[in-house]
């Protein structure tokens, strides 16, 4: 008990009292800056539709899609044949992981040491690695570390604000790492959160290892004010499973998919609406966020594609993403982006 305590006090570093601050550790921002809602909303663009009704495809057009391949991925199907889409996600987790932990400063510096050692003796193809590794490596350090913008705590409770729900069950198709529905739990505590993907290195590693110091910003549901959480405080389970295969029924307040819709051509586009509606409880809540298309997201992956390709991806503007949520039987109760995400909430109709 008492070891436990003293690791509590070792990981817990941040409380009310750091309300405000923000700083940078070696892989990603810590950011305990507005810890009230109040003034959140200017961290999304917000509510750019007036009548989903009176959209149309021949209005938005069809999403922009990521044709770049990583190099892990064709080099594996010149030996076995075309990659199965679990194989492809199996590649991915393992690799985004990696990025996720790596000490970028050091990495970054070492890079650069390499680069200039290359150039001083005119090793042309080396310089050329250690070149594009240092691209890689500035751009991850701008995008996650710096601007915080996979992960970006104050743009994800923009949207997650004002729900008219106490003590959720909240179900993440396709957790990975877990993260935007921590926010949910801190934000609406006292429930319950079951996260599912079906490759277990998400669960051991992606999710095992998230950082216990993380801190959440949240609410205390015993005074209604801010409140600092840490991943160790929730009421946590994680299901290792295909979505199709799970047990549940209409149980839960809060669907919720980050990064999921995207993965899926059109002809698959309703069955992934399907999945939300089929385990939300009447009155709840579908959540769900996809990668923005601009130019500053094909440009991170093109560069970053042996991190990120190896699926089918594409990248959609707000009402393109909007229009496949409304035409799956939804209203869309709340939309917009948030930096490198587009964002909504619905409700089933």
């Amino acid at each position: 008990m008492l070891e436990m305590a003293a690791e509590n006090k070792e990981t817990r570093l941040y409380s009310e009292e750091n309300f405000g601050w923000t700083e940078l550790t070696p892989n990603h921002r810590i950011d305990l800056r507005h810890p009230s809602n109040d003034d959140i909303d200017q961290f999304i663009n917000a509510n750019l539709v007036n009548d989903w009704s009176l959209l149309s495809w021949k209005d938005v057009g069809k999403p922009y899609e990521v044709k770049t391949v990583a190099k892990s991925k064709r080099d594996w199907e010149l030996d076995n044949g075309e990659m199965s889409v679990k194989t492809s996600w199996e590649f991915f987790n393992r690799s985004f992981h990696e990025w996720f932990v790596k000490d970028i400063p050091g990495e970054l510096n070492a890079s650069k040491k390499e680069l200039k050692k290359y150039l001083s003796r005119f090793q042309i193809g080396d310089v050329k690695k250690a070149l594009g590794e240092t691209v890689r490596l500035s751009l991850w350090n701008y995008a996650h570390r710096i601007e915080d913008g996979v992960w970006d705590p104050r743009g994800k409770r923009a949207l997650f604000k004002g729900l008219d729900i106490e003590k959720p069950r909240i179900l993440f198709l396709g957790a990975a790492e877990g993260y935007e529905a921590m926010q949910l739990y801190a934000m609406y505590p006292e429930g319950e959160v079951v996260l599912v993907d079906y490759d277990d290195f998400c669960r051991t590693d992606r999710f095992g290892l998230f950082p216990e110091s993380y801190p959440f910003l949240g609410t205390n549901p015993a005074t209604n004010q801010p409140r600092v959480w840490y991943k160790d405080q929730m009421n946590i389970h994680y299901v290792v499973d295909d979505i199709r295969n799970l047990p549940f029924g209409k149980e839960f307040d809060i669907v919720l998919s980050v990064g999921l819709l995207e993965h899926f051509p059109d002809e698959y586009k309703h069955e992934v609406m399907d999945w939300h509606r089929k385990f939300l409880k009447p009155g709840g809540y579908a959540i769900m966020t996809t990668p923005r298309h601009q130019m500053k997201s094909r440009l991170f992956y093109t560069i970053m594609a042996d991190v990120m390709n190896h699926t089918y991806r594409e990248l959609m503007d707000i009402r393109q993403m909007g229009l496949y949520v409304y035409e799956g039987g939804f209203d869309i109760l709340r939309h917009g982006f948030i930096k490198v995400h587009n964002g909504i909430v619905a409700r089933q109709r």
